[in-house]
Formats: structure tokens, sequence, C-alpha cells
């Protein structure tokens, strides 16, 4: 996958682009598993490719205090995934896409249930 080709998709509002992992179609054991098991599971897990700006949120209330500067543009309140982290999140909430012939997942900040980011910083915090 190419850098340019993700530099078209425009994320819109609290939703992240993943690109979902590739299932084992075997177990620990070596039993092949049937495409329509894999299928029915509930939680998938996959890597953020993109995020949308966040939740929008309104303008402020109008303040008496003439001296700031008031927002002019959209105002959103960012989410908390970021490119290159591991999301588990819920299968019946992600939309399918396909585009040129590889495959993403558009799913809502809602559906995400765990984040997992690679953070030297926390790993030496943990030992």
């Amino acid at each position: 996958m190419t850098e340019n080709m993700t530099d078209k998709f425009i994320v819109v509002g609290d939703r992240v682009l993943i690109k979902p992992k590739s299932v084992d179609e075997r177990t620990k054991t070596g039993i092949y598993l049937p495409p329509g098991l894999q299928e029915k599971a509930k939680i998938q897990s996959g890597y953020v490719i993109k995020s949308g700006p966040g939740y929008p949120i309104g303008p402020p209330s109008d303040s008496d205090e003439p001296w700031k500067e008031r927002a002019t543009g959209p105002q959103y309140i960012p989410l908390q995934a970021k490119v290159g982290d591991l999301a588990i999140f819920v299968q019946n909430s992600a939309y399918e896409i396909e585009y040129e012939e590889e495959r993403f997942l558009i799913v809502p900040n809602s559906a995400i249930l765990l984040l997992i980011r690679e953070d030297d910083d926390l790993e030496e915090y943990l030992k």
C-alpha cells in the first residue's frame, strides 16, 4: 500500500479508517477454520490508517470579553485513535470498502473497544 493512496482518503467526523489484520485460517493446533466462522466473530482488530477530525462542537457562547478572538472555523473534540494504533473494535459497526484491490474498514469511534499503541516510553515504564 502506497502513501499516495491513503492521502486521497478524507475521513469524516468521528470515524476511523482501519486496515484489518489478516485472520488466521487455522487454530493453534492446526485445524483449518471455515470462512463462515471467521465472519461470525463479534470482535475484530486492525491498524489505524487515518482518523477523522473528531466530534464537532458548537461555537462558544458570546462572551463579554471583547479582547478575545472569535473562532472562525469548525471546532472538534479530537479522537484518541492515532495512525499506527492497533484497534480492537466491534465488527458489526464496521463498514467494509475496497479500493484498488485493498480492503479497508470504516469504524465509528464509539465501536472501538481498545487501542494498543507501541510507545517506547510506556514499555520502559512497565518494566
